[in-house]
């Protein structure tokens, strides 16, 4: 648990724990490093876990303004040269994973392994791209949050989930609670950082990615849709995808037993290729 100051001289919070294999986790839009709560002890065990709160965000809320990725990408590689990390293995959700996949060029050198959680390179949909949301859909998104921020993230939790999980889970309460104590960005840094989501496009940084990629996804994420997931194995290479049955768009919450269990396999065999 520790502050970083950027390239811009911003103070930004990150979390720090554990020993051995360095890991980054990055959250996704409207999150914090919070949602990382089931992975800090299992990987813990075996890898230093960082997990920084992007700008704008949990608390990093203090830097705001610049909320896109290629500066939620430049604070990344900072943190990374700051701490003066090697053989990392950059493990992004969602937004995260975009973050990740924009920064890939600064940090390749730094990479062990890449790991891309619900995972899209275009938000939206295209007529060349049908794997993301229709724009009226994240449009629509915008609209909420401009009328009511607080029933907006409500309902986007309401979507991490696929139908029914939440009530088929022992944890689900508990995991209803995690999120709702998620501090909330202010309005500005939401739609901005929805604005960034809807307007980025990263199918072209795909064919130059040469680390080790572990991709999952859960066959009925409602939110990065699991043709995305599918269509990154076919962009990149040396890419492997692990899908969660019945799963939507947290499986790091909902599947985390298994979940740990393919992270941390992934961790050991790529970081001991690249010692």
């Amino acid at each position: 648990m520790a502050w970083f100051t950027n390239r811009r001289g911003e103070r930004l919070w990150y979390e720090d724990g554990g020993n051995g294999y360095p890991v980054v986790l990055i959250h996704g839009w409207c999150m914090s490093s919070a949602v990382w709560k089931y992975q800090y002890d299992e990987l813990g065990a075996f890898c230093r876990v960082l997990a920084p709160d992007v700008r704008g965000h949990g608390s990093s809320r203090g830097s705001t303004g610049d909320v896109d990725f290629s500066h939620f990408a430049q604070d990344l590689v900072d943190l990374c040269e700051y701490l003066d990390l090697g053989g990392v293995v950059l493990v992004g959700w969602s937004m995260g994973a975009q973050i990740a996949l924009q920064a890939y060029g600064a940090l390749e050198k730094r990479l062990a392994g890449l790991v891309l959680v619900s995972a899209t390179p275009r938000f939206t949909a295209s007529e060349e791209f049908p794997f993301g949301l229709k724009i009226t859909e994240a449009q629509g998104m915008k609209l909420k949050v401009q009328r009511h921020l607080e029933r907006a993230v409500t309902g986007f939790h309401t979507r991490l989930f696929a139908e029914g999980e939440l009530e088929r889970h022992s944890s689900g309460g508990e995991l209803q609670e995690l999120l709702a104590r998620i501090p909330l960005p202010d309005r500005a840094t939401v739609l901005e950082g929805l604005d960034s989501l809807i307007g980025a496009d990263m199918r072209g940084m795909l064919g130059n990615i040469d680390v080790p990629v572990l991709l999952i996804t859960g066959d009925h994420d409602r939110i990065c849709l699991p043709g995305a997931s599918r269509f990154l194995k076919e962009q990149i290479k040396n890419s492997e995808i692990v899908t969660f049955a019945d799963a939507g768009h947290v499986p790091f919450m909902t599947e985390r037993g298994q979940f740990n269990r393919e992270l941390s396999c992934f961790i050991r065999r790529v970081c001991e290729q690249k010692s």
